[in-house]
């Protein structure tokens, strides 16, 4: 393949080359959380671990993400995104190497925290490529459905090649599988990937990094610990305080700011609030489905790693094949038919896992993994080009930005809430005491579902499209303005 100058303007083909590097790090990120989370009742035998342990190991790396997704995005800006973007590629490839050698769960959960600094990285920095690379809106739009269905095709890979290292080799050798994508990555990065920053880099905002970092941490502490400490218990208590006090402050704070981390005034559009608070609510049901059927399949089902692995194949499936006719809906009619579609469905697979037991049909659980799928794969297209249509040229990286962090902490509290909610009912978690004690979480879920549909319609209303205009020409006309 010729090589393309770095300062080249691109072709098609070189448009979609770099959209495809830009793929193979969502891919690896994808890849690694379903990958993880298929291998957790290993892992939990292998390094005698917890379940709020096995939580951490995954929400560290979501909640790592979530809290710096906004600074790298900035760091990339201001250093360069190629440059960040291949930083990103090796601190990730690095993690997961050194999570493969690990000795116990407590240096497993740090190594994830490593992996987590690289991938803050990559997926808002390729973002930012991406928008860089389409500036037609609806080749963009149909570039992000691609995007999308990179994010089912990890997941379809993941469990299944994942539940075959686990059951065949090891646990560990699921981190293998990140290496060599991420080598041929970077080398791809170097070669074919233009360099650019933004014209104007944002200045760094530290005090609002602390206290993001703050509030998710207590946030997610408070509520991973809370079925020990106890729901009103005094480390609980102080815990959510905290979390208020750092919410609180960093509105106050980022309000005062020229160059914010988060421009708070972003949410004065409805359409930019529903797709972040949309972007929560869907992923927290994603990680949270991921956690507890992974529990569920394995405890309660007794499946080996392998086989509950291939059952999330079909909720996968319908994510892969979904996710580019969302982005071609969205590019045709707008957000709210894959928003409705999406939250439907979310919905209802939710509702149908409600009364599972252990001895609940298979042909139950298929139509309830198709639904699931059928809501994920409708729903984040949408999330994205909502966020970033809403806003003026100059600030959509950020608004991209914050729908990445959205879906992280989407994640993050899914797992946390859903492990808090559902797996401490069953005491030890062993037997067939899961299936029962899932139900508070599906409901979870489907409260998600609904919540979608409900902020989809209100968000894609004549008045909240209002709201976008006038939002997008109060930020342009204060960018205007001298400083």
């Amino acid at each position: 393949m010729e090589r393309v100058p770095r300062s080249a303007p691109a072709s098609a083909s070189h448009r979609f080359l770099i959209l495809g590097i830009c793929c193979m790090s969502l891919f690896i990120v994808g890849l690694d959380a379903t990958v993880v989370n298929i291998a957790l009742p290993s892992i939990r035998t292998d390094l005698h671990a917890s379940v709020a342990e096995l939580q951490w190991t995954i929400d560290a790396y979501t909640l790592t993400l979530a809290a710096l997704l906004m600074l790298s995005g900035s760091t990339a800006d201001r250093l360069g995104r190629a440059k960040i973007f291949q930083l990103g590629l090796l601190l990730f490839t690095l993690g997961s190497a050194l999570c493969s050698v690990a000795p116990n769960v407590q240096l497993l959960i740090a190594f994830r925290v490593m992996q987590a600094i690289g991938g803050s990285m990559l997926n808002p920095v390729a973002m930012g490529i991406i928008r860089n690379t389409f500036t037609d809106p609806r080749e963009r739009a149909q570039a992000i459905g691609i995007w999308g269905a990179v994010i089912g095709l990890s997941m379809a890979l993941g469990p299944v090649v994942g539940g075959l290292l686990v059951q065949v080799v090891d646990w560990r050798a699921i981190f293998w599988i990140n290496i060599p994508v991420g080598l041929a990555a970077i080398a791809l990065t170097a070669r074919y990937v233009p360099e650019s920053r933004a014209p104007h880099a944002r200045a760094l905002d530290l005090v609002g990094q602390g206290l993001v970092i703050v509030l998710l941490v207590a946030l997610t502490y408070g509520i991973i610990d809370a079925p020990k400490a106890g729901w009103t218990s005094t480390r609980t208590i102080v815990l959510f305080t905290l979390a208020a006090i750092a919410l609180i402050a960093l509105v106050a704070y980022e309000l005062r700011r020229r160059e914010p981390l988060i421009d708070v005034r972003f949410f004065r559009s409805a359409p930019f609030s529903g797709a972040t608070v949309i972007a929560i609510a869907s992923f927290a049901a994603l990680g949270g489905f991921l956690f507890l059927n992974t529990l569920y399949l394995q405890t309660a089902r007794g499946l080996s790693p392998l086989t509950a692995g291939l059952w999330t194949l079909p909720m996968a499936g319908m994510m892969v094949v979904l996710s580019p006719v969302s982005g071609r809906l969205v590019a045709r009619f707008g957000a709210r038919p894959s928003l409705l579609l999406g939250g439907a469905g979310l919905l209802l697979g939710a509702v149908l896992l409600t009364s599972v037991t252990a001895t609940t049909p298979f042909v139950h659980l298929l139509i309830a993994y198709l639904l699931f799928g059928v809501g994920v794969g409708f729903v984040n297209a949408p999330i994205t080009n909502t966020a970033m249509s809403g806003m003026p040229a100059e600030q959509a990286g950020v608004a991209a930005a914050v729908a990445s962090t959205s879906r992280q902490i989407g994640n993050t509290l899914g797992v946390a809430l859903l492990g808090a909610v559902a797996v401490p009912a069953a005491a030890a978690a062993s037997g067939t005491a899961i299936a029962g004690a899932s139900h508070a979480g599906w409901w979870v879920v489907a409260g998600c579902g609904a919540l979608i549909v409900l902020i989809g319609l209100a968000t894609t209303s004549r008045w909240a499209l209002g709201t976008a205009d006038r939002t997008r020409t109060r930020l342009s006309d204060r960018a205007a303005a001298p400083a």
